[in-house]
C-alpha cells in the first residue's frame, strides 16, 4: 500500500512521482514496476546530501552540494509543525538552498544521482 508522501521513481524513463493519497500497492510505468525512493539520513562518502535546518533556511549538505548538469538537487521540501510543506524546485547553477517564511521542523531533498534525503 502507498503512503502520503512517498515518492517513487521509474527506473525506465525517469518519471517520479509524489503520493498525494494512500492507495495502490504497486505503482507501474513502462511496464514495469516503480522504485520507492527510500530517504535516506545517513551520508555516504564524500557527497554531501542531507538537509541542515538553521532557523528558516533550508541548505543541502554541510558543504554546498554540486549543481551541476550532470549531477544536482532537483528540488527542496520543507516542513512546518503544523504538517504542511513548501517545495521548491532547483536548476543546475542555482545554490542548494532555500529561506522559508516559517522555522521548518524537517527537510527533505532530491538528488538526481543519489535520491531522497531527510533531516
Amino acid at each position: 500500500m502507498t503512503s502520503k508522501s512517498q515518492i517513487w521513481k521509474c527506473n525506465v524513463c525517469g518519471n517520479i512521482i509524489e503520493i498525494l493519497h494512500e492507495g495502490a500497492d504497486s505503482l507501474v510505468c513502462c511496464k514495469q514496476p516503480m522504485v520507492l525512493q527510500e530517504e535516506k539520513i545517513e551520508e555516504e562518502g564524500t557527497e554531501k546530501h542531507k538537509p541542515v535546518i538553521e532557523g528558516n533556511k533550508v541548505k543541502i549538505g554541510s558543504i554546498p552540494h554540486p549543481m551541476t548538469e550532470e549531477h544536482f538537487i532537483e528540488w527542496i521540501e520543507v516542513f512546518p509543525a503544523e504538517g504542511r510543506s513548501l517545495k521548491v524546485f532547483l536548476k543546475p547553477g542555482d545554490i542548494p538552498e532555500i529561506t522559508a517564511c516559517f522555522t521548518p521542523t524537517s527537510a527533505r531533498a532530491y538528488c538526481n544521482v543519489h535520491g531522497l534525503w531527510k533531516s
